[in-house]
């Protein structure tokens, strides 16, 4: 999503999380009469692929718009040096993308791509409900690049420190983008709030003084991805809704004041409401409904895109705290790309793979073309992650993000039950915010029953 790595068709991805919540047996038993085409395998558990020659063969990848044409734009340069694998890319777009992979991995491997464009709530379910699916990656090297990516993202990729299941390709850290005609309208100073309680009293005198809502979430949950702000919470705090044993943590402590400081802002008047998706979203920016947008690292080219007006107006920083002295750096989303186990050119799609995410100069390609913000962390020497924003009022927000990468980030268990806790965490957010109810009770009575539609322990 861009600093554009999402284009228009992506950003209205209500559904994206609904797939998963389906479950793996209900999603392919749904999807069990799809049309399933360029099989590159077979295989029971969806394995049975082989590994090939390094430098020879066709390999196929699957992504969505903007990073489909930025993998496409590499070909050339890649060619250069493996001039003997062919390399096709196909904008599967998003949502679609995760259905389809969903279907091939529940055929057996029929008809999945070499080479799999995956998000960070994606990768675990396909991981645990289809052994074999994915390719492990650590025979062909992948674990000489563990290091090279930003702090926490390894974990999510070699849970076991063995086994490889994909390559970081996309790092979001949370960001607190705010208009700084509105704070400075109210005497607020923007960089100078060191938590979200004295955000909230910031949020009261902006109201005040100009109107504007502090932030905006979607009450009514009408999308998927509804507790986004809460998230950010619990992740700035350490915690999510899993702990690193798989345990259900929605009751943690973290949890509870996370969904209270949401009330907070809630009962006294500073959070919009923005339900119905992107357009509502969009519209919010362009109104100046809301002083702060809490969100990732490509949101500051959504911003540009969608406000060209607002040029100067606007600024970026990291989050404050929940509790002072706590981090205000959090990596909330990232993408990967895996090689399917079904492939017959495992070999040739890593050497694709290896040289997308781990070449400085193809995530900086990347990064001019779409605005990906990269995993890798070498990837950030270049200049162009330096350069002043007009539009920000001379800040350089690439430095910004890259000070969150390099601070302490602890690997994010999403499970393959995040889009079942997901699910609840929203209908216990909504009665919060539309009914006024005690956030312990609501996030006590969502952990209790995440324990009994997942069979999971309890964290407390």
């Amino acid at each position: 999503m861009a600093d554009n790595d999402r284009d228009d068709a992506d950003r209205s991805r209500p559904d994206r999380r609904a797939v998963l919540r389906m479950g793996g047996g209900a999603l392919a038993a749904g999807l069990g009469g799809l049309a399933l085409t360029a099989c590159t395998g077979t295989g029971a558990d969806g394995g049975g692929g082989g590994k090939g020659d390094p430098g020879k063969g066709s390999v196929s990848v699957w992504s969505w718009q903007g990073p489909a044409a930025e993998l496409k734009a590499l070909i050339p340069e890649f060619n250069k040096t493996y001039p003997d694998i062919q390399v096709t890319v196909e904008d599967i777009g998003n949502p679609a993308i995760w259905e389809k992979i969903t279907a091939g991995l529940a055929a057996g491997g029929q008809g999945l791509a070499d080479v799999l464009h995956i998000g960070v709530d994606y990768l675990p379910g396909y991981v645990e409900r289809f052994p074999g699916g994915l390719a492990d990656l650590a025979p062909f090297g992948a674990t000489a690049h563990k290091d090279a990516f930003a702090n926490g993202l390894w974990g999510t990729v070699s849970p076991d420190g063995k086994r490889v299941d994909a390559l970081p390709w996309e790092a979001n850290s949370a960001g607190f983008y705010y208009r700084a005609d509105l704070f400075e309208k109210a005497g607020v100073d923007a960089e100078a709030l060191q938590t979200w309680d004295e955000t909230v009293e910031a949020g009261k005198q902006i109201k005040a003084k100009t109107g504007a809502h502090l932030l905006g979430i979607d009450k009514p949950a009408s999308q998927a991805d509804a507790a986004n702000f809460f998230q950010m919470l619990l992740q700035l705090q350490g915690t999510f809704y899993f702990d690193l044993e798989g345990r259900v943590a929605l009751d943690s402590p973290e949890a509870v004041r996370a969904m209270t400081l949401i009330k907070t802002m809630n009962d006294a008047g500073l959070v919009s409401d923005l339900s119905g998706g992107w357009n509502t979203l969009m519209s919010s920016l362009k109104k100046g409904t809301n002083a702060v947008v809490p969100y990732p690292t490509w949101f500051g080219g959504v911003i540009e895109e969608q406000v060209p007006d607002q040029a100067g107006r606007w600024r970026v920083r990291l989050p404050p705290a929940v509790r002072r002295g706590g981090p205000t750096a959090a990596t909330v989303n990232s993408t990967h790309l895996a090689v399917a186990g079904s492939s017959r050119h495992q070999a040739a799609a890593w050497s694709f793979v290896e040289y997308v995410l781990t070449r400085p100069a193809s995530q900086v390609r990347i990064y001019r073309g779409k605005g990906i913000a990269p995993a890798l962390m070498k990837a950030y020497d270049d200049s162009v992650f330096h350069e002043p924003s007009a539009f920000f009022g001379g800040q350089k927000k690439g430095e910004i993000f890259l000070a969150a990468l390099k601070a302490p980030s602890p690997p994010v268990n999403y499970t393959a039950d995040y889009a079942r806790a997901l699910k609840l965490v929203t209908d216990a957010q909504s009665k919060v915010l539309l009914k006024g109810a005690d956030p312990a009770a609501v996030l006590r009575d969502a952990a209790a029953e995440l324990v009994r539609q997942t069979g999971r322990k309890a964290a407390r």
